[in-house]
């Protein structure tokens, strides 16, 4: 049976809330941020994490930059700007380029005194994951499923979620496996499996996979990569959405399809567990969530076990 955590329905919609506000919580416990004293933070996103920093910001009274590639889809800025937050938007540079959007983060932090939240080098990061969501996985699977977590699936972005989980249930004896969920394009599942980042390639799941592994996502932990082609992820997605009412963007159809295909494989005897990692509104302007019809989805997306 294959379980999945509905983090797109914290307040920001997405997994991001967690890290974001362990983020800042840390930098305000080590004196490197005050609250209501008009501090700048910048942030490089994708949109997810940009919406859980400018829910605390708000709240703290921080200013909030966020430094986005232009591949992002324009509902993420949208939904950014109405939070108050401002826009750099870069171009789609690779990691070496000095206009990749991580290295315009850094390199406006250090040049105008903004504390940089750094999500993909953070430890903050996976240090929630460890201490928060890893257990409640554990915890729920327990509770809902009456048996121990046998497999974690998920795709990794910042790397904070598969990291931090993963040593979560390593803490606890677990033997589960975990696995990387990761686009068709993405060069991480190579690096997983031999330690070598694969081919990079294009792709258009927004949020996970990479042609460099980020500083938090730890291979330790790592037991297996499942690679996931868009149409599957964007596939899965939709039937999510229409059979399952999980209203979900296509990093959770990424993590459902390696679920699925993991679970049809019959190795796997327990429950297995995967995220839904953001909501469908961020992604209104889409072509894969307002085009192509149902039709063969079903054919392409083989929904063997539910979500639950």
């Amino acid at each position: 049976m294959v379980w999945a955590k509905c983090e797109h329905l914290n307040p920001g919609g997405s997994v991001k809330d967690r890290i974001a506000k362990a983020i800042i919580d840390d930098a305000e416990l080590c004196g490197r941020l005050s609250p209501g004293q008009g501090m700048t933070l910048i942030e490089a996103t994708a949109g997810n994490t940009g919406i859980g920093l400018a829910l605390v910001a708000a709240a703290r009274g921080y200013r909030l930059v966020c430094v986005m590639p232009e591949k992002m889809a324009e509902s993420k800025r949208e939904a950014l700007r109405a939070l108050g937050a401002e826009l750099v938007i870069t171009a789609n540079a690779p990691p070496p380029s000095e206009e990749n959007f991580r290295n315009v983060a850094s390199r406006l932090a250090a040049s105008r005194g903004w504390f940089c939240t750094d999500q993909f080098r953070n430890p903050a990061n996976p240090g929630i994951h460890e201490r928060a969501t890893g257990v409640e996985i554990w915890e729920q699977t327990r509770a809902l499923a009456g048996a121990d977590v046998a497999a974690f699936v998920s795709g990794a972005g910042t790397g904070g979620t598969i990291t931090g989980v993963g040593r979560s249930l390593r803490s606890r004896g677990s033997d589960a496996l975990v696995v990387l969920a990761d686009p068709v394009g993405s060069g991480l599942a190579g690096w997983a499996e031999t330690g070598e980042p694969g081919p990079d390639g294009s792709y258009a799941v927004e949020g996970i996979g990479g042609s460099v592994p980020p500083e938090n996502l730890d291979r330790s932990v790592i037991d297996r990569a499942l690679q996931i082609s868009d149409e599957e992820s964007f596939a899965c997605a939709r039937r999510l959405i229409r059979e399952e009412g999980h209203l979900v963007g296509g990093s959770a159809g990424t993590n459902v399809a390696a679920a699925l295909r993991l679970a049809a494989s019959g190795e796997i005897e327990g429950p297995i567990v995967t995220v839904l990692c953001d909501s469908w509104d961020r992604y209104s302007s889409e072509p894969w969530l307002r085009g192509e019809e149902l039709l063969d989805l079903r054919a392409r997306c083989p929904l063997t076990a539910g979500p639950s």
